[in-house]
């Protein structure tokens, strides 16, 4: 071999390994660059206990890794534990949530499976599933990425559907479902935490929120009211005559017949506001935005619809009222700045309405009130 040729062997070899020190450069630098925002994604799904918040931080941000157009997330329902609900799906709103059952093949297949697998992968494996794969096929997924937070337990579902097209490539890498599984471990990691807090913050009977959740809540809207000068209304209800229940058809009915109120109770209400359970028979919401027009309407709906309801237990059909109190938080009239004083105000007009003859809502007036401490 000529001199020539021998360097161009070496001029190619060289170029070669130049070629391929880029070309490992170029993805030792992407690896590096996607565990730091893996360290960010990690960072942002714990600076949140909220379930709803923490869920629209999930879907944008694999929205935003997978170059997708949108996302839904299936999460294991916190109380019963036997389905997986459709949390994030707002065009899908049918009055009744979407589930998957936690014992449906389609969550066999993907506990199974342990990895992301597209829509025509699952049909191929899941044929006697027909009502779940439909609602699947309505998300239009792309990807469906199991969250397992331990071997054998499915918290919930990741859908990723249409992508937007780079360089002609809509498929998934082998090493884009690795980094998408990455990031659903650590989103199971966040939404176990938040269903965690969930529980906790809940009651067990009527899943309404527990009293020191909405005292929590109660103190930041006060804040927030006093801040941009907004109005923001405490109702109180308490059911009538409550101990008849217990007394005349056993303790089952008394739970029948408040879960039955709880549910009309938070049926009434916008996404924004709370609704608890105080203590006993007596619940409490708060609305986030709300005069005293607009609160006394909430509550009178909430007390009609409650009265107008049939409740039927064991074949006995029920007459279930409630007396109700309304206190409005306003920077000139009633600038309370305490939130046990703003539930006080709310209470204090329900006692009104239980010695005025109950099944009546009764608006706390600070003025009034102080004038009759004065008369006093």
């Amino acid at each position: 071999m000529d001199l020539t040729a021998k360097l161009h062997e070496l001029d190619t070899h060289s170029h070669n390994m130049d070629k391929e020190i880029l070309e490992q450069s170029t993805y030792y630098e992407k690896r590096i660059y996607d565990l730091e925002q893996l360290i960010d994604i990690a960072k942002s799904f714990c600076s949140t206990l909220d379930f709803s918040n923490l869920l629209e931080s999930i879907v944008y941000i694999c929205m935003a890794q997978m170059h997708v157009l949108g996302a839904e997330i299936f999460v294991r329902d916190p109380i019963t534990n036997d389905v997986l609900n459709l949390e994030t799906a707002k065009a899908m709103s049918t009055g009744k949530k979407l589930s998957i059952p936690v014992g449906s093949p389609i969550c066999t297949f993907l506990l199974e499976a342990a990895k992301p697998v597209t829509y025509t992968e699952l049909k191929d494996r899941v044929t006697d599933d027909d009502e779940s794969m439909q609602l699947l096929a309505n998300l239009n997924p792309t990807l469906i990425v199991p969250l397992i937070e331990k071997a054998n337990h499915l918290s919930g579902i990741l859908i990723l559907q249409e992508r937007i097209a780079i360089e002609d490539e809509t498929t998934y890498t082998e090493y884009e479902q690795n980094m998408i599984m990455s990031i659903a471990s650590l989103a199971t990691v966040a939404i176990n935490n938040a269903s965690l807090m969930e529980m906790s913050s809940t009651d067990m009977m009527t899943h309404l929120r527990l009293k020191y959740f909405f005292f929590n809540q109660l103190t930041e809207a006060i804040d927030k009211a006093f801040e941009q000068n907004e109005n923001i209304a405490v109702l109180m209800f308490d059911i009538d005559f409550f101990k008849k229940f217990n007394d005349t058809y056993g303790h089952e009915c008394g739970d029948f017949v408040l879960i039955t109120v709880a549910n009309i109770i938070k049926s009434s209400l916008r996404e924004t506001d709370i609704a608890s359970r105080y203590g006993g028979e007596e619940f409490t919401v708060l609305l986030r935005k709300g005069n005293k027009t607009e609160a006394l309407k909430v509550a009178e709906r909430i007390r009609k619809k409650i009265e107008g309801y049939d409740f039927v237990y064991n074949d006995q059909h029920l007459h279930v009222t409630v007396s109700g109190g309304v206190s409005v938080f306003d920077t000139e009239k009633n600038p309370v700045d305490l939130p046990n004083i703003f539930v006080n105000q709310a209470d204090s007009g329900l006692y009104m309405s239980k010695n005025n003859g109950r099944n009546q809502v009764t608006f706390f007036d600070p003025a009034v009130h102080k004038l009759k401490e004065s008369d006093e």
